[in-house]
């Protein structure tokens, strides 16, 4: 117990400055004879926030298409150093990079990049989600009508809604990529929707009225009060389309009856 004590106050010195160059490395640090401390350290350092930058490249591969490779590292370097990894998985670094995006200086002049980014880890994450059977359309067919504004669904742990101002998913689809970016001549919001029905996932833009719809859904609402809120946020709202469409894109995995 004494070694692990001294083991984790070991860590809790030598840790922060890791990713703060403005920490000097601990007093009790040592190196070989003939080593400097302090160099040494600092190239540890420089090992953590370059293994870091990678990372978030690793995650964030159309956010680095977009804005160049010197730029994203640059940015991800700042990031990196104000936010340490508080796990040691490092396909889990970065979730707050799209706020970080959303508040870094130099990306000003780019406001639906944060919101991309938001679609970027959405889909990391849809990846690495549970795999759970998809809701079967039948299921719905077998409700009574009178039944069916009152049944709740159980979410797929892939699903995942952002919404934007921006046309997000437009520019997150041709940045995931290799092929040529054509011009793209939209201001329009777009919300998007990533799951993962079977082995690949899927990002799709929602129509009017789809997003409140399926957060509700998702959030507990019966059927009917997302409905209503759907239809309230866009009269043009389409149920049948997006029950179909949620169907198809396995947002659900069960659908639960009403007490």
């Amino acid at each position: 117990m004494r070694f692990e004590n001294r083991a984790c106050g070991y860590a809790t010195a030598f840790a922060p400055g890791l990713t703060d160059p403005a920490i000097m490395a601990p007093d009790d640090v040592v190196a070989t004879s003939g080593k400097g401390v302090v160099k040494r350290y600092n190239v540890y350092r420089n090992n953590v926030t370059v293994s870091l930058i990678d990372a978030l490249a690793a995650v964030y591969p159309a956010i680095q298409r977009i804005t160049g490779v010197e730029f994203f590292r640059a940015m991800a370097r700042f990031h990196a150093r104000a936010t340490p990894p508080a796990s040691p998985l490092l396909f889990e670094y970065g979730r707050d990079f799209p706020a970080f995006i959303e508040s870094y200086e130099y990306a000003r002049d780019m406001p639906w990049l944060a919101d991309t980014a938001r679609i970027e880890r959405a889909w990391l994450d849809a990846y690495h989600a549970a795999d759970l059977p998809v809701l079967a359309v039948q299921a719905l067919g077998s409700i009574e009508p009178s039944s069916l504004a009152g049944v709740h669904f159980k979410p797929h742990p892939a699903a995942r809604i952002v919404r934007s101002r921006y046309p997000a998913v437009a520019i997150f689809a041709m940045n995931r990529s290799d092929d040529p970016v054509s011009p793209l001549c939209s201001s329009e919001s777009e919300d998007a929707l990533v799951t993962r029905p079977e082995q690949d996932v899927m990002v799709s833009r929602l129509p009017a009225g789809g997003a409140t719809f399926l957060i509700d859904l998702l959030n507990g609402a019966s059927l009917g009060e997302a409905v209503a809120a759907a239809f309230q946020e866009a009269p043009s709202f389409d149920l049948q389309a997006n029950l179909a469409g949620m169907i198809s894109a396995g947002v659900f995995t069960a659908v639960q009856h009403g007490d």
